[in-house]
């Protein structure tokens, strides 16, 4: 998909992730070009799936004051399992299968350290779970997102 997209997919790309309201207009001065040739951009960008949609990005005030990673091994053949107690635990955001050492890496969020710790010991016990590891974020550096 991506050697259909060219540079100037790309330039609409990037000045839509640095601010997904910006009106066609605008989006097409920044760049140069027609309105009308924005517009059929982002339409042909919507229709092949390369944007799935527009979306808010929290700012610090609103996002969970904790966040962790938590790297978990898991017994042969007990994933879905795992997955679906993973997917009633409020405070995990994402699972991504892995390669390596562990199964899966979460994202978990929380307001307070005991919520956080509620989450981890309900990740630790769930059935089919060998092992995690979780790993607090003490200050972001860059984020991307």
């Amino acid at each position: 998909m991506t050697s259909q997209i060219d540079e100037t997919d790309r330039a609409l790309l990037a000045a839509l992730s640095e601010d997904a309201r910006a009106s066609v207009a605008a989006l097409a001065r920044r760049l140069g070009i027609a309105r009308t040739t924005v517009q059929a951009r982002i339409e042909r960008l919507e229709d092949r799936g390369v944007i799935a949609g527009y979306t808010l990005k929290p700012g610090a005030k609103l996002r969970p004051a904790l966040r962790a990673t938590v790297l978990v091994a898991i017994e042969p053949r007990s994933g879905p399992a795992v997955l679906a107690r993973l997917k009633a635990l409020r405070g995990v955001e994402a699972a991504h299968t892995t390669s390596g050492r562990v199964d899966m890496i979460l994202e978990v969020v929380a307001d307070t350290t005991e919520a956080l710790d509620d989450t981890l010991d309900r990740i630790g016990e769930a059935k089919g779970v060998r092992s995690s590891e979780s790993l607090i974020h003490l200050s972001t550096k860059l984020d991307r997102r």
